[in-house]
C-alpha cells in the first residue's frame, strides 16, 4: 500500500522554492521542451473546462519529465471577479505522482509555484529583450502575480533614477547601474497602475522601496523600459502608440482565447516571443484577435501535440506579424533575441512543471 503524500502548505513551496535555483532551472527545461523530443519531456497543451455560471474556468496541466523521473500535474481555477471582490482570482494545487507506480506522492499549493513560476520565466524574458539601459519599470496590476514580478524584477534588475549631484545645480538623468560607483543618489524607479487605485496603493504600502502609483495606463507607460501586464483585462489596455520603441513587455494575463491585454497595434508591431506555439495557438487572444500568424519552424502541424520532430513547413502567408520564436528557442541558441526592436512575450503558463525543484523533491523523499 502507498503511503501518505506529503502536503506542502504555501509557507513551505516559498521557503523552498528560492529564484536563484528556479531561474537555471526554468531555462534549462524550456530549452528541452522546445526542441519537441517527447523522450524528455510531454506537455500537452492546457485543457480548460468552463464554469459559465460564475464566470470562471477549471484548467488541467498534465506533465512528464521522464529523464527527472517527474509525473504531475496543475490544477487550477481562474475567475473574472466581479470589482471589489475579496475572493481570489486564480486558486491553484499541484500533484506530484509516483512514475511507475502511479499514486499521489505530493499535494503542493500551487499559487506560490504558479507566481514564482510565471515571473522567474518573466525575468528570463527581460535579460534576453529588455533594453541594454533599462532605467524604468512598469507594472500594470496590483495583485499576487504584479508582487511576484515586482520581487524578482527589482532582485535581478537595478531599475534605477539617477539624480547628479553638482555644486550649485541639481539635475537629473536616467542610467541604468548594475553597482554604484558614482557619488550620485539612486532612486527606484518602478511604477504601478491598478484598474483601482486604492489596490494599486495598497500594494506599494507593502513594499519598502518608493514606488510610483499611476492614475492611467498611458501614465504609466511612457517611458518606461520594461512593462509587465498582469491584470485580469479581456480587453486591450496597453496600446502600442504609447509604448516606447525598443521596450519589452512581459505579458502575463488574459489566458484565454477570447481574452486580451494588448492591442493590435502593438502584437503587430513589436518581435512577439511565447512559452509554447501551441498554448498561444489555442489559448492566447492577444495573439488570436490581433491576427499575428503563427510560423512552425521544422515541425509537422498535425503532429504538434505529439511533440514529433519531423519536417519544415512553409512559412505563412498572412501579412501581419508573427511569432518569432519561443523562450526555450531563443536560450538554445535556434533564434535570436531581438534586444533592439520593441518585444513581445506572451506567457500562458504552460511550463510549470519543473518548479518542482530540486529542495521539493528532497523534503518529500
Amino acid at each position: 500500500m502507498s503511503e501518505s503524500p506529503v502536503l506542502l502548505n504555501k509557507h513551505e513551496v516559498e521557503r523552498l522554492l528560492t529564484y536563484d535555483d528556479l531561474i537555471p532551472r526554468l531555462e534549462s527545461v524550456m530549452g528541452k521542451f522546445s526542441k519537441r523530443d517527447s523522450s524528455e519531456i510531454i506537455q500537452p497543451v492546457r485543457s480548460v473546462v468552463p464554469i459559465q455560471q460564475h464566470s470562471g474556468f477549471l484548467g488541467v496541466m498534465p506533465a512528464y519529465l521522464a529523464a527527472e523521473g517527474i509525473l504531475c500535474t496543475k490544477i487550477v481555477t481562474f475567475y473574472q471577479r466581479a470589482e471589489g471582490s475579496s475572493l481570489p482570482s486564480t486558486q491553484a494545487t499541484v500533484l506530484l505522482f509516483h512514475p511507475e507506480h502511479g499514486h499521489v506522492t505530493a499535494i503542493m499549493d500551487g499559487e506560490a509555484i504558479t507566481a514564482k513560476r510565471t515571473a522567474a520565466v518573466s525575468a528570463i524574458s527581460a535579460k534576453l529583450f529588455k533594453p541594454a539601459l533599462s532605467e524604468v519599470l512598469c507594472i500594470l496590476g496590483s495583485g499576487q502575480q504584479a508582487r511576484s514580478h515586482y520581487d524578482v524584477f527589482t532582485k535581478l534588475f537595478k531599475f534605477k533614477e539617477v539624480t547628479s549631484m553638482k555644486t550649485g545645480n541639481t539635475s537629473k538623468s536616467f542610467k541604468m547601474c548594475f553597482c554604484v560607483c558614482d557619488p550620485v543618489l539612486y532612486t527606484l524607479q518602478v511604477r504601478v497602475w491598478s484598474r483601482r487605485k486604492e489596490m494599486a496603493q495598497r500594494f506599494v504600502n507593502d513594499l519598502q522601496d518608493p514606488v510610483t502609483v499611476c492614475s492611467s495606463v498611458k501614465e504609466a507607460v511612457i517611458g518606461a523600459d520594461v512593462i509587465v501586464t498582469a491584470t485580469g483585462a479581456s480587453q486591450p489596455i496597453l496600446f502600442g502608440e504609447w509604448v516606447k520603441p525598443g521596450a519589452h513587455i512581459a505579458a502575463v494575463g488574459a489566458c484565454r482565447p477570447d481574452w486580451r491585454e494588448l492591442d493590435d497595434v502593438l502584437m503587430r508591431e513589436a518581435v512577439v516571443y511565447v512559452d509554447s506555439r501551441e498554448g498561444a495557438t489555442a489559448e492566447s487572444g492577444d495573439i488570436i484577435l490581433s491576427g499575428v500568424c503563427i510560423t512552425f519552424h521544422q515541425y509537422n502541424i498535425a503532429d504538434l501535440s505529439h511533440h514529433r520532430h519531423t519536417y519544415s513547413t512553409p512559412k505563412s502567408l498572412f501579412s501581419q506579424a508573427e511569432v518569432f520564436a519561443e523562450l526555450g528557442e531563443v536560450l538554445n541558441g535556434s533564434f535570436p533575441a531581438r534586444r533592439e526592436k520593441t518585444t513581445v512575450f506572451k506567457s500562458l503558463g504552460n511550463l510549470f512543471f519543473h518548479s518542482c525543484d530540486p529542495k521539493i523533491k528532497n523534503k518529500m523523499f
